[in-house]
Protein backbone atom coordinates (compact mmCIF):
# COMPACT_ATOMS: atom_id res chain seq x y z
CA UNK A 1 0.00 0.00 0.00
CA UNK A 2 1.62 3.48 -0.84
CA UNK A 3 1.81 5.58 2.16
CA UNK A 4 0.86 9.45 1.95
CA UNK A 5 3.13 10.50 4.26
CA UNK A 6 5.89 8.41 3.80
CA UNK A 7 9.07 9.76 2.03
CA UNK A 8 12.27 7.64 2.05
CA UNK A 9 11.18 6.59 5.08
CA UNK A 10 10.20 10.24 6.88
CA UNK A 11 6.72 11.62 7.50
CA UNK A 12 5.52 14.84 6.45
CA UNK A 13 4.99 15.10 10.21
CA UNK A 14 8.65 14.82 10.82
CA UNK A 15 9.65 17.35 7.95
CA UNK A 16 7.72 19.72 8.95
CA UNK A 17 9.51 21.88 11.60
CA UNK A 18 12.99 21.03 9.80
CA UNK A 19 12.40 20.99 6.28
CA UNK A 20 12.24 24.44 5.83
CA UNK A 21 15.14 25.50 8.04
CA UNK A 22 17.45 22.77 6.46
CA UNK A 23 16.49 23.82 3.23
CA UNK A 24 17.47 27.27 3.81
CA UNK A 25 20.55 26.35 5.69
CA UNK A 26 21.66 24.14 2.79
CA UNK A 27 20.99 26.80 -0.01
CA UNK A 28 18.90 25.13 -1.52
CA UNK A 29 17.05 27.21 -4.65
CA UNK A 30 15.02 24.15 -5.67
CA UNK A 31 12.72 22.91 -3.06
CA UNK A 32 11.28 19.48 -3.75
CA UNK A 33 8.00 19.24 -2.65
CA UNK A 34 7.55 18.17 0.76
CA UNK A 35 10.45 20.90 2.14
CA UNK A 36 7.32 23.25 -0.08
CA UNK A 37 5.08 22.39 1.96
CA UNK A 38 6.71 22.45 5.17
CA UNK A 39 7.10 26.00 4.42
CA UNK A 40 3.54 27.02 3.54
CA UNK A 41 1.77 25.04 5.84
CA UNK A 42 2.18 27.82 8.21
CA UNK A 43 -0.08 29.77 5.92
CA UNK A 44 -3.04 26.95 5.80
CA UNK A 45 -6.24 27.47 7.35
CA UNK A 46 -9.06 24.73 7.90
CA UNK A 47 -12.19 24.94 8.64
CA UNK A 48 -13.91 22.38 10.43
CA UNK A 49 -17.69 21.99 11.62
CA UNK A 50 -18.83 19.34 13.70
CA UNK A 51 -21.30 19.06 17.29
CA UNK A 52 -19.24 19.54 20.16
CA UNK A 53 -18.52 15.73 21.28
CA UNK A 54 -15.59 15.97 19.41
CA UNK A 55 -15.27 19.60 18.28
CA UNK A 56 -12.45 20.13 20.66
CA UNK A 57 -10.22 23.31 21.86
CA UNK A 58 -7.46 21.22 23.26
CA UNK A 59 -7.22 19.27 19.90
CA UNK A 60 -7.28 22.39 17.46
CA UNK A 61 -4.13 23.69 19.76
CA UNK A 62 -2.48 20.52 19.32
CA UNK A 63 -2.90 20.20 15.52
CA UNK A 64 -1.51 24.03 15.32
CA UNK A 65 1.59 22.61 17.92
CA UNK A 66 2.17 19.32 16.08
CA UNK A 67 1.42 19.93 12.14
CA UNK A 68 2.17 23.64 12.46
CA UNK A 69 -1.16 24.92 10.35
CA UNK A 70 -4.51 26.43 12.17
CA UNK A 71 -8.03 24.80 12.76
CA UNK A 72 -10.72 26.72 12.99
CA UNK A 73 -13.53 24.58 15.08
CA UNK A 74 -17.40 25.89 14.96
CA UNK A 75 -19.60 23.10 17.36
CA UNK A 76 -23.41 23.14 16.19
CA UNK A 77 -26.34 20.57 16.75
CA UNK A 78 -27.09 17.73 15.16
CA UNK A 79 -29.56 19.25 12.64
CA UNK A 80 -27.41 22.09 11.70
CA UNK A 81 -24.41 20.33 10.98
CA UNK A 82 -26.61 18.32 8.88
CA UNK A 83 -27.96 20.98 6.87
CA UNK A 84 -24.35 22.72 6.35
CA UNK A 85 -22.82 19.58 4.93
CA UNK A 86 -25.85 18.93 2.49
CA UNK A 87 -26.19 22.87 1.60
CA UNK A 88 -23.11 25.05 2.33
CA UNK A 89 -20.00 23.23 0.54
CA UNK A 90 -17.34 26.26 0.51
CA UNK A 91 -18.45 27.11 4.12
CA UNK A 92 -16.14 24.62 5.84
CA UNK A 93 -12.92 22.09 4.72
CA UNK A 94 -13.33 19.52 7.37
CA UNK A 95 -16.96 18.04 7.75
CA UNK A 96 -17.24 16.21 11.42
CA UNK A 97 -20.55 14.16 11.17
CA UNK A 98 -21.78 10.53 12.23
CA UNK A 99 -22.25 7.96 9.74
CA UNK A 100 -25.93 7.96 10.41
CA UNK A 101 -26.52 11.41 8.03
CA UNK A 102 -24.13 10.71 5.91
CA UNK A 103 -28.13 8.82 3.98
CA UNK A 104 -28.99 12.60 3.92
CA UNK A 105 -25.48 14.58 2.72
CA UNK A 106 -23.61 11.98 0.70
CA UNK A 107 -25.61 12.15 -2.37
CA UNK A 108 -25.56 16.40 -2.98
CA UNK A 109 -21.82 15.82 -3.64
CA UNK A 110 -20.73 18.29 -1.40
CA UNK A 111 -18.13 15.90 0.09
CA UNK A 112 -14.74 14.41 -1.56
CA UNK A 113 -14.57 10.55 -1.64
CA UNK A 114 -11.14 9.81 0.21
CA UNK A 115 -8.37 7.65 -1.05
CA UNK A 116 -7.86 4.88 1.69
CA UNK A 117 -4.16 4.61 0.08
CA UNK A 118 -3.38 7.96 1.56
CA UNK A 119 -4.51 6.68 5.05
CA UNK A 120 -1.79 5.34 7.28
CA UNK A 121 -3.36 3.95 9.57
CA UNK A 122 -6.43 2.28 7.49
CA UNK A 123 -5.57 -1.46 8.28
CA UNK A 124 -5.86 -1.01 12.11
CA UNK A 125 -9.49 0.25 11.75
CA UNK A 126 -11.76 -1.53 13.91
CA UNK A 127 -13.83 -3.40 11.82
CA UNK A 128 -17.11 -2.03 12.44
CA UNK A 129 -16.32 0.65 10.34
CA UNK A 130 -14.94 -1.81 7.40
CA UNK A 131 -16.69 -5.23 7.10
CA UNK A 132 -19.77 -4.42 9.87
CA UNK A 133 -18.65 -6.70 12.12
CA UNK A 134 -16.53 -6.36 15.30
CA UNK A 135 -15.36 -9.25 15.59
CA UNK A 136 -15.90 -12.53 13.19
CA UNK A 137 -18.46 -13.62 15.47
CA UNK A 138 -20.57 -10.62 15.65
CA UNK A 139 -23.99 -10.10 14.07
CA UNK A 140 -24.38 -6.98 12.36
CA UNK A 141 -27.55 -4.57 14.53
CA UNK A 142 -29.70 -2.63 13.26
CA UNK A 143 -30.15 1.16 11.78
CA UNK A 144 -27.63 2.64 9.92
CA UNK A 145 -24.50 0.49 10.61
CA UNK A 146 -21.43 2.79 9.66
CA UNK A 147 -19.62 -0.13 6.79
CA UNK A 148 -23.15 0.80 5.23
CA UNK A 149 -22.83 3.62 4.07
CA UNK A 150 -18.83 4.30 4.75
CA UNK A 151 -17.47 3.27 0.97
CA UNK A 152 -18.56 4.70 -2.36
CA UNK A 153 -17.80 3.37 -5.66
CA UNK A 154 -14.80 5.16 -6.95
CA UNK A 155 -13.28 9.07 -6.67
CA UNK A 156 -16.62 10.78 -8.13
CA UNK A 157 -19.24 8.17 -6.56
CA UNK A 158 -22.29 9.63 -5.42
CA UNK A 159 -23.17 5.83 -4.19
CA UNK A 160 -22.72 3.30 -1.28
CA UNK A 161 -21.20 0.52 -1.58
CA UNK A 162 -21.37 -2.76 0.90
CA UNK A 163 -17.45 -4.08 -0.09
CA UNK A 164 -14.09 -1.97 1.01
CA UNK A 165 -13.76 -0.15 -2.49
CA UNK A 166 -10.69 1.96 -1.66
CA UNK A 167 -12.42 5.03 -1.72
CA UNK A 168 -13.99 5.84 1.75
CA UNK A 169 -17.46 8.72 2.47
CA UNK A 170 -16.15 9.20 5.94
CA UNK A 171 -12.58 8.68 7.52
CA UNK A 172 -13.78 6.51 11.18
CA UNK A 173 -13.11 8.51 14.59
CA UNK A 174 -15.08 7.95 17.12
CA UNK A 175 -17.73 5.78 18.41
CA UNK A 176 -19.90 4.88 21.26
CA UNK A 177 -22.54 2.31 23.03
CA UNK A 178 -25.32 4.45 24.62
CA UNK A 179 -28.00 3.98 26.75
CA UNK A 180 -29.44 5.23 30.13
CA UNK A 181 -28.15 7.79 32.91
CA UNK A 182 -29.42 7.08 36.30
CA UNK A 183 -28.77 8.63 39.62
CA UNK A 184 -28.38 5.22 41.91
CA UNK A 185 -27.95 7.41 44.89
CA UNK A 186 -32.37 9.15 43.84
CA UNK A 187 -33.22 5.38 42.82
CA UNK A 188 -32.45 3.13 45.09
CA UNK A 189 -32.28 0.37 43.55
CA UNK A 190 -31.25 -1.56 40.39
CA UNK A 191 -32.03 -0.36 37.03
CA UNK A 192 -31.36 -3.57 34.28
CA UNK A 193 -34.55 -2.16 31.51
CA UNK A 194 -34.67 0.19 28.87
CA UNK A 195 -38.35 -0.04 29.62
CA UNK A 196 -37.50 1.93 33.66
CA UNK A 197 -37.54 5.00 31.53
CA UNK A 198 -40.96 5.18 31.46
CA UNK A 199 -42.04 2.98 34.81
CA UNK A 200 -44.31 5.13 36.87
CA UNK A 201 -42.21 5.43 39.79
CA UNK A 202 -40.17 8.07 38.19
CA UNK A 203 -42.96 10.03 37.09
CA UNK A 204 -41.85 14.01 36.79
CA UNK A 205 -38.37 12.87 37.18
CA UNK A 206 -37.74 11.60 33.53
CA UNK A 207 -36.46 12.81 30.26
CA UNK A 208 -35.63 11.91 26.92
CA UNK A 209 -33.61 13.70 24.12
CA UNK A 210 -35.10 16.37 21.61
CA UNK A 211 -33.57 15.09 18.81
CA UNK A 212 -36.22 13.14 16.85
CA UNK A 213 -33.50 10.70 14.63
CA UNK A 214 -31.94 9.85 17.86
CA UNK A 215 -34.91 10.19 20.39
CA UNK A 216 -37.15 7.87 18.16
CA UNK A 217 -34.71 5.12 18.80
CA UNK A 218 -34.30 5.43 22.47
CA UNK A 219 -38.24 5.21 21.99
CA UNK A 220 -37.88 1.90 20.09
CA UNK A 221 -35.61 0.56 22.57
CA UNK A 222 -38.30 1.35 25.42
CA UNK A 223 -41.21 -0.03 23.42
CA UNK A 224 -39.46 -3.50 22.54
CA UNK A 225 -38.36 -3.83 26.32
CA UNK A 226 -42.28 -3.27 27.56
CA UNK A 227 -43.16 -5.97 25.26
CA UNK A 228 -45.61 -3.70 23.09
CA UNK A 229 -44.24 -4.32 19.75
CA UNK A 230 -40.64 -5.88 18.36
CA UNK A 231 -39.58 -4.34 15.32
CA UNK A 232 -38.27 -6.11 12.17
CA UNK A 233 -35.99 -3.28 11.95
CA UNK A 234 -35.69 -0.10 14.11
CA UNK A 235 -33.51 1.86 12.30
CA UNK A 236 -36.13 1.90 9.58
CA UNK A 237 -39.69 1.82 10.53
CA UNK A 238 -43.31 2.25 8.86
CA UNK A 239 -45.26 5.15 9.76
CA UNK A 240 -47.73 2.55 11.59
CA UNK A 241 -44.70 1.60 13.55
CA UNK A 242 -43.60 4.96 13.84
CA UNK A 243 -47.29 6.01 15.20
CA UNK A 244 -47.39 2.84 17.71
CA UNK A 245 -43.68 4.18 19.31
CA UNK A 246 -44.85 7.70 19.40
CA UNK A 247 -48.18 6.98 20.81
CA UNK A 248 -47.01 4.99 24.07
CA UNK A 249 -44.83 7.63 24.51
CA UNK A 250 -47.39 10.72 24.09
CA UNK A 251 -49.46 9.19 26.35
CA UNK A 252 -46.39 8.97 29.04
CA UNK A 253 -45.80 12.61 28.29
CA UNK A 254 -49.63 13.34 29.53
CA UNK A 255 -49.20 11.48 32.60
CA UNK A 256 -46.58 13.76 33.27
CA UNK A 257 -43.84 10.96 33.09
CA UNK A 258 -41.02 13.75 31.71
CA UNK A 259 -39.70 16.47 33.22
CA UNK A 260 -38.09 17.90 30.49
CA UNK A 261 -37.04 17.58 26.50
CA UNK A 262 -33.49 18.28 25.88
CA UNK A 263 -31.17 18.98 23.27
CA UNK A 264 -27.55 20.38 24.27
CA UNK A 265 -25.30 18.24 26.22
CA UNK A 266 -24.81 20.84 28.78
CA UNK A 267 -28.67 20.50 29.62
CA UNK A 268 -28.69 17.16 30.16
CA UNK A 269 -26.16 17.35 32.63
CA UNK A 270 -27.77 20.07 34.65
CA UNK A 271 -30.55 17.68 34.81
CA UNK A 272 -29.19 14.88 36.22
CA UNK A 273 -26.82 16.88 38.47
CA UNK A 274 -29.26 19.32 40.28
CA UNK A 275 -31.33 15.91 40.30
CA UNK A 276 -34.87 16.81 38.64
CA UNK A 277 -34.44 13.97 36.42
CA UNK A 278 -33.17 10.59 38.03
CA UNK A 279 -33.10 8.67 34.42
CA UNK A 280 -32.78 9.86 30.94
CA UNK A 281 -31.26 9.94 27.47
CA UNK A 282 -27.59 10.67 27.99
CA UNK A 283 -24.30 10.51 26.56
CA UNK A 284 -21.04 9.30 27.96
CA UNK A 285 -18.92 12.92 28.68
CA UNK A 286 -22.29 14.06 30.29
CA UNK A 287 -22.00 11.44 32.60
CA UNK A 288 -18.10 12.18 33.36
CA UNK A 289 -19.31 15.74 33.51
CA UNK A 290 -21.86 15.05 36.36
CA UNK A 291 -19.03 12.44 38.30
CA UNK A 292 -16.78 14.98 38.08
CA UNK A 293 -18.72 17.26 40.26
CA UNK A 294 -18.59 14.59 42.85
CA UNK A 295 -22.38 13.23 41.87
CA UNK A 296 -22.66 9.75 41.75
CA UNK A 297 -24.30 8.91 37.99
CA UNK A 298 -23.92 5.66 36.05
CA UNK A 299 -23.88 5.04 32.81
CA UNK A 300 -26.17 1.83 32.95
CA UNK A 301 -26.01 -1.34 31.59
CA UNK A 302 -28.61 -2.54 30.26
CA UNK A 303 -30.37 -5.99 29.52
CA UNK A 304 -31.64 -5.08 25.85
CA UNK A 305 -28.57 -3.85 24.71
CA UNK A 306 -27.30 -0.44 23.82
CA UNK A 307 -28.00 2.04 21.20
CA UNK A 308 -24.86 3.22 18.92
CA UNK A 309 -23.47 6.11 16.67
CA UNK A 310 -20.15 6.47 14.93
CA UNK A 311 -18.76 9.92 13.61
CA UNK A 312 -16.11 10.62 11.21
CA UNK A 313 -14.29 13.33 9.10
CA UNK A 314 -14.79 14.09 5.82
CA UNK A 315 -13.64 16.76 3.35
CA UNK A 316 -15.00 19.04 0.99
CA UNK A 317 -15.21 18.72 -2.59
CA UNK A 318 -14.76 22.44 -2.73
CA UNK A 319 -10.84 21.06 -1.07
CA UNK A 320 -7.83 20.79 -3.58
CA UNK A 321 -4.25 21.64 -3.67
CA UNK A 322 -1.94 22.43 -0.40
CA UNK A 323 -5.09 22.54 1.60
CA UNK A 324 -5.95 19.07 0.63
CA UNK A 325 -2.25 17.77 0.98
CA UNK A 326 -3.07 19.27 4.95
CA UNK A 327 -6.84 17.91 5.29
CA UNK A 328 -5.31 13.89 4.60
CA UNK A 329 -2.47 14.65 7.39
CA UNK A 330 -5.00 16.12 9.33
CA UNK A 331 -6.87 13.05 9.26
CA UNK A 332 -3.68 10.66 9.32
CA UNK A 333 -2.73 12.95 12.29
CA UNK A 334 -6.29 12.56 14.21
CA UNK A 335 -5.86 8.35 14.01
CA UNK A 336 -2.24 8.51 14.94
CA UNK A 337 -3.48 8.54 18.52
CA UNK A 338 -3.31 11.96 20.50
CA UNK A 339 -6.91 12.41 19.60
CA UNK A 340 -7.89 8.76 20.51
CA UNK A 341 -6.41 8.66 23.96
CA UNK A 342 -8.40 12.45 24.49
CA UNK A 343 -11.80 10.77 23.60
CA UNK A 344 -10.99 7.62 25.18
CA UNK A 345 -10.83 9.75 28.47
CA UNK A 346 -14.15 10.61 28.09
CA UNK A 347 -15.59 6.83 27.61
CA UNK A 348 -15.72 7.28 23.80
CA UNK A 349 -13.88 4.49 21.75
CA UNK A 350 -11.22 5.63 19.24
CA UNK A 351 -11.57 4.34 15.45
CA UNK A 352 -7.89 3.00 15.83
CA UNK A 353 -7.36 1.94 19.10
CA UNK A 354 -4.15 0.56 18.91
CA UNK A 355 -2.17 3.89 18.38
CA UNK A 356 -4.53 5.49 21.10
CA UNK A 357 -3.06 3.07 23.71
CA UNK A 358 0.27 5.02 22.87
CA UNK A 359 -1.04 7.75 24.48
CA UNK A 360 -2.88 6.37 27.86
CA UNK A 361 -1.46 5.06 30.75
CA UNK A 362 -1.44 0.91 31.51
CA UNK A 363 -4.27 1.64 34.18
CA UNK A 364 -6.35 3.87 32.06
CA UNK A 365 -6.15 1.81 29.03
CA UNK A 366 -7.19 -1.30 31.58
CA UNK A 367 -10.04 0.29 32.84
CA UNK A 368 -11.51 2.31 29.70
CA UNK A 369 -10.60 -0.72 27.03
CA UNK A 370 -10.50 -3.96 28.73
CA UNK A 371 -13.08 -3.43 31.80
CA UNK A 372 -10.60 -3.80 34.08
CA UNK A 373 -10.66 -2.47 37.97
CA UNK A 374 -8.66 0.90 37.94
CA UNK A 375 -5.41 0.61 40.34
CA UNK A 376 -5.56 4.09 41.05
CA UNK A 377 -7.92 7.32 40.36
CA UNK A 378 -8.75 7.62 37.07
CA UNK A 379 -8.86 11.22 35.43
CA UNK A 380 -10.66 13.08 32.59
CA UNK A 381 -8.59 14.75 30.17
CA UNK A 382 -9.21 18.12 32.19
CA UNK A 383 -7.88 16.37 35.48
CA UNK A 384 -11.29 15.73 37.21
CA UNK A 385 -11.74 12.86 39.07
CA UNK A 386 -13.76 9.91 37.69
CA UNK A 387 -13.53 6.66 39.40
CA UNK A 388 -11.03 5.82 42.16
CA UNK A 389 -8.91 2.28 42.99
CA UNK A 390 -10.92 -0.49 42.78
CA UNK A 391 -13.18 0.97 40.54
CA UNK A 392 -14.92 -0.37 37.05
CA UNK A 393 -16.18 1.21 33.93
CA UNK A 394 -19.91 0.68 33.72
CA UNK A 395 -20.92 -2.16 31.06
CA UNK A 396 -17.22 -3.32 31.43
CA UNK A 397 -14.92 -4.11 28.61
CA UNK A 398 -14.81 -2.39 24.56
CA UNK A 399 -16.02 -5.97 23.29
CA UNK A 400 -18.65 -6.51 25.75
CA UNK A 401 -20.01 -2.73 25.40
CA UNK A 402 -19.52 -2.52 21.45
CA UNK A 403 -20.83 -6.49 21.47
CA UNK A 404 -23.99 -5.64 22.65
CA UNK A 405 -25.00 -2.94 20.41
CA UNK A 406 -28.66 -3.96 18.87
CA UNK A 407 -28.55 -0.87 16.62
CA UNK A 408 -27.60 2.21 15.24
CA UNK A 409 -28.12 5.57 14.79
CA UNK A 410 -30.06 5.96 11.51
CA UNK A 411 -32.35 8.26 9.47
CA UNK A 412 -35.20 5.98 8.03
CA UNK A 413 -36.89 6.15 4.77
CA UNK A 414 -39.82 7.51 6.30
CA UNK A 415 -37.73 9.96 8.02
CA UNK A 416 -40.18 13.31 7.16
CA UNK A 417 -43.16 11.32 8.08
CA UNK A 418 -41.14 10.49 11.80
CA UNK A 419 -39.92 14.62 12.07
CA UNK A 420 -43.74 15.58 11.45
CA UNK A 421 -44.67 12.92 14.65
CA UNK A 422 -41.73 13.75 16.64
CA UNK A 423 -42.94 17.62 16.78
CA UNK A 424 -46.17 16.18 17.26
CA UNK A 425 -45.10 14.33 20.50
CA UNK A 426 -42.65 17.44 21.92
CA UNK A 427 -45.82 20.29 21.10
CA UNK A 428 -48.42 17.97 22.82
Amino acid sequence: MTKFTQRNGLSRRTLLKGAASTAIAAGSTTLGAPMLWAQNIKDVTLRQFGTGVSNLNDVATKVQEDLGFTLEMTALDTDSVTQRAATQPNSFDIADIEYFIAKKVWGAGNLQAMDTTKIDNYDKIAGTFRSGLLTPESTIAQGTAPHTVGFTSGPNGTDFVQEESGWMTLIPTIYNADTLGIRPDLIGRPISNWSELLNPEFKGKASILDISSIGIMDMAMVVESMGEYTYPDKGNMTKEEIDLTIGIFTEAKKNGQFRAFWKSFDESVNLMASGEVVIQSMWSPAITAVKSQGIPCVYQPLEEGYRSWGGGLGISAALSGLELDAAYEYINWYLSGWVGGYLMRQGYYSAVPETSKEFMSADEWGFWYEGKAAEGDILSPTGDKLAGAGEVRDGGSFLERMGSVVCWNSVMDENQYMVRKWNEFIAA
